[in-house]
């Protein structure tokens, strides 16, 4: 169970506070979403818990960072554009972090590559690469006690650090 003040993540919602464990009938946390313009108290049965999951640990928050330059990129089986919005969209929602972040580099990939032919990305790209990147940040910035753009900070300091290792 968790407790007040910890940082979970909601499938929805993302990272979430504990505002309260409510005890009654239903016992329900009381979540309030970080990183949201007009958040709103969310609550959520305790009986469901299990679709709950802790914020990363800062170790495993720098493992990822560091991982980041030779993370391998994700290959869609889906043929058709609409399954693989869906596809993504149900991993944003119930991936890890680590397939957040790996989500944002397939399509920083997919998006480049778009562009080098002259050619305008879909819009879905766009789409998916904003949720997913949003998602990742504020996680990764929970767990660093950090701001979302210290944390992306972090990942151009971690590429820019393997390019010159590389040359």
């Amino acid at each position: 169970m968790y407790q007040v003040g910890e940082y979970v993540v909601h499938p929805g919602q993302g990272v979430c506070r504990v505002e309260d464990v409510t005890s009654g009938p239903t016992a329900t946390y009381q979540l309030m979403p970080i990183g949201e313009r007009h958040p709103m108290r969310i609550s959520f049965p305790v009986a469901s818990e299990n679709r709950l999951r802790p914020v990363l640990s800062a170790d495993e928050a720098r493992a990822i960072i560091d991982e980041y330059p030779t993370m391998e990129i994700e290959e869609c089986p889906e043929r058709s554009a609409n399954l693989e919005e869906e596809h993504f969209k149900r991993e944003i929602r119930n991936g890890s972090c680590q397939d957040l972040v790996r989500i944002v580099k397939t399509f920083r990939v997919r998006i480049a590559e778009v562009k080098a032919r002259n050619k305008k990305p879909p819009v879905v790209y766009d789409r998916i690469l904003k949720q997913a990147s949003a998602r990742s940040l504020q996680e990764l910035a929970v767990a660093l006690d950090s701001t979302p753009e210290d944390v992306k900070a972090l990942f151009e300091d971690r590429l820019a650090q393997e390019q010159v290792e590389n040359n």
